[in-house]
């Protein structure tokens, strides 16, 4: 016998299988999105990330830059003068530089004291 304005057992069931579909429904769309929502350090419209430091020379970091045409390439920096190699490519080099530049600043060590304010 089934009480009126009551959906019982399986109701709840065929509920909560809807609002769980639902929710997939929702969310895996954006799963593969997922780099496009962190990128590492932004200047203007173009992003960089997936650094790392050369094990040969430790001026030089290698990182992928991209901007927001979805032009990406992977570009070679020399910290120790600013130079990025390719010096032509699908993204814009002034902006590129700009990304590199500040990967530098931030990952060049430092000769001033522990404990100094940064400049």
């Amino acid at each position: 016998m089934r009480v009126a304005g009551g959906w019982g057992v399986a109701g709840l069931v065929s509920r909560w299988l809807w609002a769980g579909l639902l929710a997939l429904w929702l969310l895996l769309p954006s799963a593969g999105r997922a780099t496009l929502a962190a990128p590492g350090l932004c200047v203007g419209p173009v992003c960089g990330d997936e650094i790392s430091r050369s094990a040969k020379y430790h001026w030089q970091l290698r990182l992928r830059v991209g901007d927001q045409e979805n032009h990406r390439e992977r570009i070679l920096v020399d910290c120790r003068n600013g130079g990025i190699s390719p010096q032509l490519g699908p993204v814009d080099r002034a902006y590129a530089a700009a990304v590199a530049r500040r990967y530098c600043r931030l990952t060049w060590p430092s000769e001033a004291p522990s404990g100094a304010p940064r400049s």
